[in-house]
């Protein structure tokens, strides 16, 4: 019995999405769903690049409100519990004295987050049918579907 030799197979004989997944490295499979910050992120940088202005206003606002709350309060910040400023002998010295830490947010926060995004322009839309606006209504339901994107994933 003789056995003719074999080709190997060359990715010009191959479909392109094959000869992809053959000259792209191998990656391990995360357990873990991207975090929803992440995708946001990524998300903006694609509308930027295709000049969705409506995405993008959506996931910069969304991405700011994330932002905000990272941010710690001012009385706890500078560890007075009244407002006002500190007395020049009492404020803080050196670089980097007065800084703190920002707080870490958990996956479930920045959901709480773009769920209540999302409730404030439900509400909005609907204080703009109710008087009479419909393309601002319109437009706010367009930045709902945006951002519902995201908690469906």
């Amino acid at each position: 019995m003789t056995s003719q030799p074999t080709a190997e197979p060359t990715t010009e004989s191959m479909p392109e999405s094959v000869t992809q997944s053959v000259t792209e490295p191998v990656s391990e499979p995360t357990s873990r769903p991207m975090p929803l910050r992440d995708r946001l992120r990524d998300a903006l940088a694609v509308a930027i690049k295709a000049r969705d202005r409506l995405s993008t206003s959506v996931l910069r606002a969304t991405l700011g409100e994330i932002e905000n709350a990272e941010a710690v309060p001012t009385e706890t910040a500078s560890g007075v519990t009244r407002p006002g400023s500190l007395a020049i002998e009492q404020s803080p010295v050196g670089v980097g004295a007065a800084e703190v830490a920002r707080r870490v947010l958990t996956e479930d926060d920045v959901h709480a987050i773009v769920r209540a995004e999302l409730a404030e322009r439900e509400a909005a839309a609907g204080t703009c049918r109710r008087a009479g606006r419909p393309e601002q209504a319109e437009r706010l339901q367009e930045e709902i579907e945006v951002l519902a994107a995201f908690l469906r994933l």
